[in-house]
Order: structure tokens, then C-alpha cells, then sequence
């Protein structure tokens, strides 16, 4: 499995004229490259290449080069790469504590160090077969990106759980022989934007542009940071029983289709459900479990027991036909379990009706 390592590099002023030197010369390169390649000329080696580059990147240039002309030849559009960046491949970089790389210093070829802003979770994957190494500046800081190979694991569970995401409560899981764990604080969540959206308005009367920036960067941290922790919790929970496929909604509509409130639609913008299920779709491939995604019809009113449609009060959800009660998120999950996946390979109808409890 293919992922991305990204982290924030420190390096000097020194070092920083010579990293947006050769970034600029980079990109400016590659276009130049695939201007080349359409007036006919795509057989290139680095010593073709005209470049304040050392040959290593010069070489990964005429790569991104060939994959960019690829993509004109099929569309007859030429994309120009506006935004600076430079990458090397992995055998021109070392990484520790410092990331090492050459770049062009006085016409040669010479390697910076700049410290590398790590966790002891991403020094861990740093662990694995490392691919390319791409550096670019967002807001002022210089960040750094490395592709790894990470093995996949097979995992050896049969079970299946369905997970319903939203806003009171974050997400709710379900196993397919009824053990229900519920994820997250929806009220801190409301309680965190709430403080955050006040805070913005106090700073746009006092006309404070770059500090409302700030702000908004610092809320978009904490909500990432949220998805992270939600989305280990749920792996962990399934690998914890046994499970080999995790059922989501299909979110290509999530704003039509959220189960909220009308107070809560307002507030479906500033969390991303789809980030939240990517970042669980990735972390489970990990542990070697399968995600399927599913439509969302009628999930938050079937009744698991005789199918009658009804809709919930609240947190609460009692069937009008056969009585069944259950809180609604996990009514969800439920359903979510046990519907047809996206792409038509229908879910076994053979799973149990799981038993009501009272709403948490």
C-alpha cells in the first residue's frame, strides 16, 4: 500500500534562497521539457537537459515531463505546472533527525541538511520502502512530502461492521453479531466551532485578516487531529473483533443525504465526512480489511427487523409496526451493515436482525 509521509523542514535562510531556487528551476524545467516532447523530441537523457539541476533531479524532471505530455496527448490541452516544487528520487535523499538532499550551489551539485519536523509515528513508517521525496512552500513554511510502500496485512476476521457518521454523534459502529461502540464528541465538536466562529467574528470587526487565517488553520488542525483519532479508535475496534469488511455510506452526497437537523445542516461544511471515511478506508487497508461503501436510502428509517419505514424523534428510534427500539445512529449502522455496496454486490440478507437497546 502506497501512502504519503508529509512534515515540515526547517531549513536556513541560506539554504532557503537555494530551495526556492531550485524549485522554481524545477518546474520551470519540466514545462520546457514537455514543450520538447511535442515538437517531437521524447527520447531525452539528463545530458540533453539544460538545468541549474543536479542530473539525479534533471532525470526525475524528464520523468514528471513524459507523464504531463501523456496527459496532453490524450486530451490535445497542455497543462502548465504553475505552483514551485522540486522532487528527487529515492536514492538522492537521506532522512533521519535532518533531511538530506543535493541541490545546485555556484553551477554544482551539492547536498543541504535541514531539520525535519517528525513524531515517532512517521519516524516509524519512514521505516518502510521509501519512494520519492517532493518539497514545496505553503504559508511560508517548507514542507516535505515522502512516498512509502507499506505491505499489506491479511486479515483473517469474518466479520462485518457497519459505521454511520454524523454530527450529535461522530460515529457509531456496529458489528454483524450486534457489539455497538459509539465514537467521539459531537457537543466538544459543536462546543470547538462555536468558539472558533466567534472568535473570527471578533477578529473581521477588528478587520484582523491574517489572525482570522490563523484562526481558521488552528480549528482545521484540531478537526483533522478529531478524524485521526476517530478513525483509529474504529479500526481498532474492529481488528479488535475479528471484522474483514467496514460498510460506510456513500458520501458522494453527504450534504443532501446527512441525517441533521435543520439547526445542523449549517454546520455540515465544517467537517469533512469525507475525510473522516478516508482516513478510516486507509488505516484499515492497512490492517488488511476491506472497506465498502453503500447507498444511504432509507438507513436512518428502516427497521432492521420487519423493514417497515419509520422515521426517528430525536435520538430515539421506535419502529410503528413491530416495536423496535434502538437509538437512531446505531439504526444507521445497522442498516449501513446490511445494505448492497455501491458497485451492485449485494450484502447477505442472512445477517441477524440485532436486538434493541435503549437509546444511550
Amino acid at each position: 500500500m502506497k501512502l504519503t509521509v508529509k512534515f515540515k523542514i526547517l531549513p536556513s535562510k541560506e539554504q532557503e534562497q537555494y530551495l526556492e531556487q531550485t524549485l522554481n528551476e524545477y518546474i520551470n524545467t519540466v514545462n520546457n521539457i514537455v514543450q520538447i516532447m511535442i515538437n517531437g523530441h521524447t527520447k531525452l537523457t539528463s545530458k540533453d537537459i539544460k538545468a541549474n539541476l543536479p542530473s539525479a533531479v534533471k532525470n526525475q524532471a524528464i520523468r514528471d515531463a513524459r507523464s504531463v505530455y501523456r496527459k496532453y496527448k490524450k486530451t490535445d490541452k497542455l497543462p502548465i505546472l504553475k505552483k514551485p516544487v522540486c522532487i528527487w528520487n529515492n536514492q538522492n535523499y537521506k532522512i533521519n533527525d535532518y533531511l538530506s538532499f543535493p541541490v545546485f550551489i555556484n553551477g554544482k551539485s551539492k547536498r543541504i541538511k535541514a531539520k525535519a519536523i517528525l513524531t515517532d509515528y512517521q519516524k516509524q513508517q519512514l521505516n518502510n520502502k521509501l519512494g520519492t521525496l517532493r518539497i514545496t512552500k505553503k504559508s511560508g513554511k517548507w514542507i516535505a512530502q515522502v512516498a512509502i510502500e507499506i505491505p499489506e496485512k491479511q486479515s483473517s476476521g469474518k466479520k462485518i461492521i457497519g459505521v454511520d457518521l454524523g454530527l450529535k454523534v461522530p460515529a457509531v459502529a456496529v458489528t454483524s453479531n450486534g457489539k455497538t461502540k459509539f465514537f467521539g464528541n459531537g457537543r466538544q465538536n459543536k462546543y470547538i466551532r462555536r468558539k472558533y466562529k466567534t472568535l473570527r467574528q471578533k477578529l473581521g470587526k477588528a478587520k484582523k485578516l491574517k489572525k482570522i487565517k490563523q484562526i481558521a488553520d488552528k480549528e482545521q488542525r484540531w478537526m483533522k487531529d478529531q478524524d485521526h483519532k476517530i478513525s483509529r479508535q474504529i479500526v481498532n475496534f474492529a481488528v479488535e473483533n475479528n471484522v474483514s469488511v467496514i460498510r460506510m455510506e456513500n458520501l458522494t452526497n453527504i450534504r443532501n443525504t446527512a441525517r441533521t437537523s435543520r439547526k445542523n445542516k449549517k454546520n455540515l461544511h465544517t467537517w469533512s465526512f469525507y475525510r473522516l471515511a478516508k482516513f478510516i478506508e486507509y488505516k484499515a487497508n492497512l490492517e488488511g480489511i476491506k472497506v465498502e461503501y453503500v447507498n444511504p436510502e432509507y438507513t436512518s428509517q428502516k427497521c432492521p427487523h420487519c423493514g417497515t419505514l419509520t422515521k426517528a424523534r430525536d435520538r430515539r428510534y421506535v419502529c410503528k409496526s413491530c416495536g423496535y427500539i434502538t437509538h437512531r445512529d446505531r439504526l444507521g449502522a445497522i442498516n449501513i451493515m446490511k445494505a448492497p455496496v455501491v458497485d451492485g454486490v449485494a450484502q447477505s440478507d442472512s445477517l441477524p436482525a440485532l436486538g434493541s437497546i435503549r437509546p444511550a
